[in-house]
């Protein structure tokens, strides 16, 4: 009787071990689902800045002004920042004109302010307006570059071509097709 009694206390404690070892073990699998909605924005481990505003001035005196309701820093490069529904504003020294861009989307470089614009892209400057998916924006280089699908406007006619590019100092403006069979097409708003 005895031995029964040491057999079953014996069963009994290695289930019971068997039992917690198991438990322990079987939670650093377990899947642990997070809310999204519910996650604050200053988290340590987060990337996302919501409104974001970037004022920059570079060595020529030309201030660079960008605004966007979300940004997402780049992990791979931290001085690039991913944008969602941009604006931007560009005053130029040398110009009594502003430049305004807007856009659902941009790529900010934070050192050399160079931006790539894109989706439902809106360049104003002087009495122009220049519709498009893709613009490239540098300061270094003095230019903007807009394509894709790209419609200019100013107040005599409409424009509609593969590539507008704009010297941002002089305003000299080079608008062309890709393909050199293919044609600017030009009509007169009256």
């Amino acid at each position: 009787m005895k031995k029964k009694k040491i057999i079953v206390f014996l069963i009994f404690f290695f289930s019971v071990l068997l039992l917690i070892v198991y438990l322990k073990f079987s939670k650093k699998n377990e899947i642990i689902e997070i809310d999204q909605n519910n996650l604050d924005n200053t988290s340590v481990n987060s990337n996302i800045i919501k409104d974001v505003i970037y004022e920059s001035k570079d060595s020529k005196g030309n201030e660079y002004i960008i605004n966007a309701n979300m940004g997402e820093i780049d992990y791979s490069d931290t001085d690039i920042i991913f944008l969602t529904n941009v604006n931007a504003l560009i005053k130029l020294e040398n110009s009594s004109s502003n430049i305004i861009i807007t856009s659902d989307y941009g790529k900010y470089n934070i050192k050399n302010y160079d931006t790539i614009f894109s989706k439902n892209v809106i360049a104003k400057y002087l009495d122009n307006k220049i519709t498009g998916e893709y613009l490239d924006f540098s300061i270094k280089r003095n230019s903007m570059i807009i394509s894709r699908e790209v419609v200019y406007f100013n107040l005599d006619n409409i424009l509609t071509a593969d590539v507008v590019e704009v010297n941002i100092e002089t305003k000299d403006t080079k608008i062309f097709m890709y393909k050199n069979n293919k044609k600017v097409n030009i009509r007169n708003k009256n």
